[in-house]
């Protein structure tokens, strides 16, 4: 029984806090971009050298686009979830188009087109990252609307996929490591969504058959690509041989055994002048060397947190778009983060996948936030819903003690007469 007392302490400013959805999702953020600004300064040293600049111009940089993140991460959460089902399919058809226009008319990185420039303001963006963002959101739309229809493989499998399939095979070409991110996080959301496992299995085994068959017909084409270098990497990954491991698997090697436990500490790592791109592809061994396994696992725990609340907010809500849309995004970011540990600490072959919220780069931190914000803006909703619930408790339990109260008081009165 709720008492007078109890209804009388509730304050509507706690109530109204929680309408800024998972503060430890927040403070999760917070935790890794302090972490990000510490090693960028740390690491951007040969960068700033190369281009005669300064540390200090790359920290400003990165907290410039941190603050800009943050800012959209916000933004993002005030806009009530269901927008972004509205909004999802329109994404999703834009998307497309720019993937396609990426590849061929992308700018050439290491054999490898991912990047376009935005036209006046000259920033380039990875269209991948966009991709991933829609085609979540696009995911996590379909299955809330076919749960009725959900083993059905016209009505619900094939709808749901085809997008699946047509966005990686645009990205595998120049990303493969993005393509299966994106793969895997669409495997994992169609799973909980209860898509039947038979077309599941299928389709892993179909995906992996047309991967190889790209690669051989590519090859029989004369089509070079990135086909080499994945075959390179896959080799010295998979090699006994010690002196065929990459230059920058060696190093950072190196860079986890002179961590040790505690690390040499913040901005005494050496190895950032030897690894290839210390503050992106390689962030997570400077962390390892200067902050030692103390570093590393605060940085594990911190992404399973992370993925923890996540999930918790798709037990809470009641709507299935949005249960998809946070464990979605959840997951297509704490795979990722897995993916770039796991080449930092040589248990998967070299990728380019940078660290969520650490590696430096302003476009993937800005889809990193937004994809953040969407998350939080469906923890908002489930957290505003309880707050409403726990209200309306409040309210019949003052209404029904004052009804008591009135009762007791009129049978008082005959008797004090």
């Amino acid at each position: 029984m709720i008492s007078k007392e109890d209804i009388e302490s509730v304050d509507p400013r706690e109530l109204m806090r929680k309408t800024y959805g998972d503060r430890y999702l927040w403070l999760i953020v917070i935790a890794l971009t302090m972490i990000s600004c510490l090693t960028i300064y740390s690491s951007t040293g040969t960068l700033a050298y190369k281009y005669n600049k300064s540390n200090e111009h790359y920290l400003i940089q990165q907290l410039a686009f941190v603050f800009v993140g943050l800012g959209l991460m916000y933004v993002a959460h005030l806009v009530h979830y269901k927008f972004y089902s509205r909004f999802a399919q329109l994404l999703l058809f834009l998307t497309i188009p720019l993937l396609l226009y990426t590849l061929i008319f992308g700018s050439h990185v290491n054999d490898a087109s991912r990047w376009i420039r935005i036209p006046l303001i000259g920033l380039s963006f990875q269209t991948s990252d966009l991709a991933k963002l829609a085609l979540i959101m696009y995911s996590a739309r379909m299955l809330s609307k076919k749960q009725e229809v959900i083993k059905d493989f016209k009505k619900a499998f094939i709808p749901i996929m085809w997008p699946v399939v047509v966005v990686c095979l645009l990205i595998v070409p120049a990303n493969l490591s993005t393509a299966a991110i994106l793969f895997m996080t669409s495997m994992v959301l169609l799973f909980i969504g209860r898509i039947n496992m038979k077309h599941l299995a299928a389709m892993a085994g179909v995906g992996i058959m047309a991967l190889v068959l790209f690669i051989l017909v590519a090859k029989m084409v004369g089509f070079k690509g990135r086909i080499e270098t994945w075959e390179n990497r896959i080799k010295s990954f998979s090699s006994k041989d010690k002196t065929e491991v990459p230059f920058q698997v060696q190093q950072a090697n190196i860079a986890l055994v002179k961590g040790g436990t505690l690390g040499v500490g913040p901005g005494n790592s050496t190895q950032r002048n030897f690894l290839p791109h210390p503050y992106s592809d390689f962030i997570y061994a400077v962390i390892v060397e200067e902050y030692g396994l103390f570093g590393a696992l605060l940085i594990v725990v911190l992404y399973l947190f992370f993925l923890f609340r996540c999930i918790r907010i798709f037990i809470k809500c009641p709507g299935a778009f949005g249960a998809f849309l946070a464990v979605g995004l959840g997951f297509a970011l704490t795979i990722q983060a897995f993916m770039h540990m796991a080449v930092n600490v040589h248990l998967m072959p070299v990728t380019g996948v940078t660290l969520p919220f650490i590696s430096m780069g302003g476009t993937s931190l800005i889809f990193t936030s937004l994809a953040t914000g969407i998350i939080l803006s469906v923890s908002k909703n489930v957290e505003q819903l309880e707050g409403d619930r726990v209200l309306a408790e409040l309210e019949a339990e003052a209404a029904a003690k004052a009804v008591v109260d009135s009762t007791e008081e009129q049978a008082a009165q005959p008797a004090i007469a």
